[in-house]
C-alpha cells in the first residue's frame, strides 16, 4: 500500500498575479506594431511573457471596433500575454468575452469595512469642508473678533476629514496571498508585508516595517507617488505602472535598509531614508 498522502484532484488557493498594462491610444495595428518595435528596439526578450491587461480607456468612439484577436496576437509576438481588458464599454463586453479575455474591474480593498464607505468618504469630506466654510463665513459676519478662531477650527476639522478620506491605515501584518488596495488614497501599513502579499495604492505607500512582498504605488497613473519602507526586502515595486523586480538581489546599500522608492523619468529609483536634525 502506498504511504503517499492522498491529494485532491484540484485545489483552489488565494494567489496574486502582477500584470502590466498595455494602454491603447490607437487601435490601428500597423501603428501599434511600429510603436512596439520602436519601444523594444527589436529585442525579443524585452518582455518576459508578462500577463497583460489591455486598457482601452483612452480610445475615443471612433476606435470602438477593435479586432481583439489581432491585438492579442500582436502583443503575444512581443511576449505579452493578454488576459483581460480594462475600461471596456458595455458594447465591447460580449466581443471581449468571446475571445477568452476577462473584464478587469476595480479591486475591492480588503482592509475597509465596505466599498460604500470607501466611496462616500471623499464625498463626505467635501460636504464637511463646504459646511465648515459656510459656518466660518457666518461667524465672521456676526462676530468679526471670534471669526478667526472659528475659521481656523473649521479649517482644521475639514483638513482632518479630507486626510482621513484619502488615507487607509492597516495595523496588522499583510500575509501571503492577501491583496490590499487603497483606492484614491495613500496607504499606511504599520506591520510587515510578507512574501506573496500585494499592497496597492493610487497614492503613496508607507510601510513602517519590512516590505517583503509586492508594493504598487500610483496605481491610477500618479507618477509623483512614492513607496517608503523601513526594511527593503521586496519581491517587486512599481510606481505608476513602471516596475522593478529583484530576482538578482538588491543593491548592497539598500538590502534591509530604510528606503524611499520613486519614479525618475522611466526609471525606478531607490534612495536611503535619512533622519535630519
Amino acid at each position: 500500500m502506498s504511504k503517499r498522502p492522498s491529494r485532491k484532484p484540484i485545489e483552489i488557493k488565494i494567489s496574486t498575479v502582477v500584470a502590466v498594462s498595455a494602454i491603447l491610444n490607437e487601435s490601428n495595428l500597423g501603428v501599434l506594431d511600429a510603436a512596439m518595435q520602436e519601444m523594444t528596439g527589436g529585442n525579443v526578450d524585452f518582455f518576459e511573457d508578462e500577463f497583460t491587461v489591455i486598457d482601452v480607456g483612452s480610445l475615443d468612439a471612433a476606435h470602438q471596433a477593435i479586432d481583439w484577436h489581432a491585438i492579442t496576437t500582436l502583443l503575444k509576438a512581443y511576449r505579452l500575454n493578454a488576459v483581460a481588458v480594462r475600461n471596456a464599454t458595455p458594447e465591447m463586453e460580449a466581443d471581449i468575452l468571446s475571445h477568452g479575455l476577462s473584464l478587469d474591474g476595480p479591486v475591492k480593498p480588503r482592509a475597509v469595512a465596505s466599498e460604500d464607505a470607501a466611496t462616500t468618504a471623499p464625498q463626505q469630506a467635501e460636504i464637511e469642508l463646504e459646511a465648515a466654510e459656510e459656518t466660518a463665513a457666518a461667524v465672521e459676519v456676526a462676530a468679526p473678533v471670534q471669526a478667526q478662531a472659528a475659521a481656523a477650527q473649521a479649517a482644521n476639522q475639514a483638513t482632518a476629514a479630507q486626510f482621513a478620506a484619502n488615507t487607509m491605515i492597516v495595523d496588522t501584518p499583510v500575509r501571503a496571498g492577501q491583496r490590499i488596495y487603497a483606492r484614491g488614497a495613500d496607504l499606511i501599513i504599520t506591520a510587515a508585508v510578507n512574501n506573496g502579499a500585494e499592497v496597492i495604492a493610487d497614492g503613496s505607500i508607507h510601510i513602517y516595517a519590512p516590505l517583503r512582498g509586492r508594493a504598487l504605488a500610483g496605481a491610477s497613473g500618479n507618477t509623483e507617488a512614492r513607496i517608503f519602507t523601513l526594511s527593503m526586502e521586496a519581491e517587486l515595486v512599481s510606481i505608476a505602472g513602471m516596475y522593478r523586480t529583484f530576482e538578482d538581489g538588491f543593491p548592497a546599500d539598500r538590502k534591509q535598509q530604510a528606503t524611499q522608492i520613486r519614479l525618475i523619468g522611466d526609471r525606478i529609483d531607490m534612495s536611503p531614508i535619512k533622519a535630519t536634525t
